[in-house]
Order: structure tokens, then C-alpha cells, then sequence
């Protein structure tokens, strides 16, 4: 008896998306350990940035070559291969001590940020352009992933040693990989793979590429980015303990991830251009609220800040299969990477005006101007008629 259309779809949302969970899960690791670390190894406000954010640009740039893996030979095969090297990587953190090996090994655990694109390419090859907004929404709550990193790893590392509890995801990642590997299935797809140079030739011939690129960068950069930097923020501005601190961003994490599927649904019904609109333009005032260093007023910043960013995550993929339905692999692989390029450069901002200024208040203007961008992008790309429905931005840029 086969399985009908319906349950290979659900099949294969369910395995896609716990496997992006769990390799998102080994990419947060280090943001769960560094309000302890940055203690311990007395590092200064641009060294944990620093360390924090290098998985999260090799995950990035990982994303292009994976992406373009993806289209040309599956994505179980590529999702597969990447959580074993992410268990790997992990299996490795619980054997370094120093900062230098630190900083080596933070290289290889951007694998598990490489799967995004792998992970899109195989759940929207399930489903009808119709439906993808809604299933691509909820592959995001693979987010979760990080939640389970930066609240479990200070409870874990109470229990059974900062080792002990690296190892614990390590095995995780490990058994699922397997179970990836033995119980996922591709789906048909008769379309022939594009090779890395006509993957670069959609990027830099279709303007629409560069907006969803920048639109990406803001929501999705900016939910890894304070993420990330979370834990270690928290610490240093209220002073709570690493434990608190991990469950606090673990909050902040599952309501931005909460919000990614609320997204994709109503793009599905009422269009991406006013779910982007609603982000952006309340991200910009919740940005400021968080320069406000009393601990309600931040909380409803960040609060705010994670709702929004994560309706965002839902809006953008959904214009991907709308621009181009020929072409989701590989603009999931450069847009993906675009927006983990975005979650890169924020905490080294903030480590910088920490250091330099004595204040992270700079970075949160930063990121309140450059929602205002977004804003201006947004409209002038896809908003305003322009005797095209793409916009005068995007006519100009094709």
C-alpha cells in the first residue's frame, strides 16, 4: 500500500524540519556556552562576539555551495552528510579548552547552518506553489533548534560538565542522521540541476534577487544575530545567571519561531508585501525601546523585536517560489545566505560599542535604520505599482 500525496508531504515536512531543528541546535552551541565561557577564558565584549559569530558565517557561506548540492543531487543525501559532520563538530567542542581551538573549532560547527538552504530545497519540492508559503513556515520552526541550545546547554553543563552536555547534542545529532538518512525520501523532480555559474547568473541578473537578499538579511540576520548575542546581553546589561539568561533567549527564540509559520499562513492569505510592511515597520520602534537598559522596557523590545522578525522569515519565503518557480534551490541558497550574512555582522557591532563605547546602544540604532531601509526597499521594490507589479526599483535594477 502506498503512502497517499498528503502523508509524503507531511513525512517529509515532519523529517525536514527535525533536521533542521537538531543542526540548528549544534550551530547554537557556543551562544548557549559563552556567558560562562567569556567568564572563564576573560574574554573581551569583541572576542565572545567574535567566537559566536563565526558559525554563523561559515554556516552562511555554506549555504551557497549546499544549496546548489541540494538541486543537483537531493536533499537527503546533502541533509544527511551535513548532520553527520554537525555531530562530528560537536563531538569536537567537548574536547577543546582554549580560545584558539575554540575559535577552530566554531569554523566547522557552521555546518549545521549550511542545512537552511538543503532543508528548503527538499520540503518545497513536496508541495504546490500554494501551498509553500504555509510549509516553508513551519520548516522554519526548526529554529527551535537554537532554544533547545541556549537553555539546555547551562542546565546540562550543571549536571554533567560543559563536555558532557556538548556530547548529549553531539549523540543527538548523531542518531538523527541516521534516522535521516533511513526513513527520508526525495522528492520527484525532473528538472535539470544548474550548475554554480548559472546559479551566480540568476544573482546578479534578476534585481529581485538583491531585495529579497536585503529583506532576508534584516529578518532573518537579525533573529540570529540577537539570538546569538542574546545570553551573553542579558548577562552583561542585568547581570542574571547563564542558566537564566539561556531560558530568557530560549523565549525569545520560540516566539520568533512561533511567528515563522504565522507568517508563511498569512502570506498564503493576504500576501507577503503587508506581512513585510507590519515587520519592518514595528521592528524599527522596538529596536529603539531596547536602547532603553530597564528590564521591562528591553523585554518588550525584544520581545517585540522576535514576533516580527520571525512574521518576516515567513513573508520572504514565500516570494521565493513567487519569483521564481523555476528557480528555488539555488535563490533559497543565495538569499539563505544573505540572511545568515545578516546575523553575522550585528554581535561584532555590538561587541565593538560595548568595547569601545562602554554601551550597546549604537547596534540598536543600527538596526532600527536599517529596518527603516528595508521599509523604503520594500516599498519602492514590490509595493508601488510602477506599470509592473514588480516596482520601479526592481524594472530599474532588470
Amino acid at each position: 500500500m502506498t503512502a497517499s500525496p498528503d502523508s509524503n508531504q507531511r513525512n517529509a515536512l515532519i523529517m525536514g524540519t527535525l533536521a533542521f531543528m537538531v543542526s540548528f541546535a549544534i550551530w547554537g552551541l557556543l551562544a548557549g556556552l559563552m556567558p560562562s565561557l567569556k567568564k572563564e577564558l576573560h574574554l573581551t565584549a569583541s572576542q565572545a562576539s567574535l567566537l559566536v559569530a563565526i558559525p554563523v558565517i561559515l554556516g552562511s557561506l555554506g549555504r551557497l555551495p549546499a544549496g546548489l548540492l541540494a538541486d543537483r543531487y537531493g536533499g537527503k543525501i546533502v541533509m544527511t552528510v551535513l548532520l553527520f559532520l554537525s555531530a562530528i563538530s560537536a563531538f569536537i567542542l567537548g574536547f577543546v579548552h582554549d580560545y584558539n581551538s575554540y575559535i577552530i573549532t566554531a569554523i566547522f560547527l557552521g555546518f549545521g547552518g549550511a542545512t537552511f538552504s538543503v532543508g528548503v530545497t527538499f520540503v518545497s519540492r513536496w508541495f504546490p506553489p500554494a501551498k509553500q508559503g504555509t510549509a516553508l513556515g513551519i520548516f522554519g520552526a526548526g529554529n527551535l533548534g537554537q532554544s533547545l541550545a541556549v537553555f539546555g546547554i547551562p542546565l546540562l553543563a550543571a549536571v554533567a560538565g560543559r563536555s558532557g552536555a556538548v556530547w548529549s547534542f553531539a549523540t543527538c545529532a548523531l542518531l538523527y542522521a541516521i534516522v535521516f538518512a533511513v526513513v527520508s525520501r526525495d522528492a520527484e523532480w525532473t528538472q535539470a540541476p544548474k550548475d554554480l555559474g548559472s546559479m551566480l547568473k540568476v544573482f546578479f541578473t534578476r534585481g529581485m534577487c538583491w531585495v529579497l537578499s536585503l529583506l532576508y538579511f534584516q529578518t532573518f540576520g537579525g533573529f540570529v544575530a540577537l539570538a546569538i548575542y542574546m545570553p551573553m546581553l542579558l548577562k552583561d546589561l542585568f547581570d542574571l545567571t547563564p542558566a537564566d539568561a539561556g531560558f530568557r533567549t530560549a523565549m525569545f527564540v520560540v516566539l520568533a519561531t512561533a511567528a515563522r509559520p504565522l507568517g508563511g499562513y498569512l502570506s498564503d492569505k493576504i500576501g507577503s508585501q503587508l506581512v513585510l510592511l507590519a515587520s519592518f515597520a514595528g521592528l524599527l520602534p522596538c529596536a529603539l525601546i531596547m536602547t532603553n537598559h530597564d528590564f521591562g522596557y528591553f523585554t518588550v523590545g525584544a520581545l517585540g523585536a522576535a514576533f516580527l522578525v520571525g512574521l518576516g522569515n515567513g513573508g520572504v519565503f514565500k516570494l521565493v517560489p513567487q519569483y521564481f518557480p523555476k528557480d528555488v534551490g539555488t535563490v533559497t541558497g543565495l538569499v539563505g545566505a544573505a540572511g545568515g550574512m545578516g546575523g553575522f555582522f550585528p554581535p561584532l557591532v555590538l561587541g565593538y560599542c560595548k568595547d569601545h563605547y562602554g554601551t550597546y546602544n549604537p547596534g540598536f540604532y543600527f538596526l532600527a535604520g536599517f529596518a527603516a531601509l528595508c521599509l523604503v526597499v520594500l516599498y519602492l521594490a514590490i509595493i508601488r505599482p510602477s506599470g509592473t507589479p514588480k516596482g520601479k526599483l526592481l524594472a530599474a535594477a532588470e
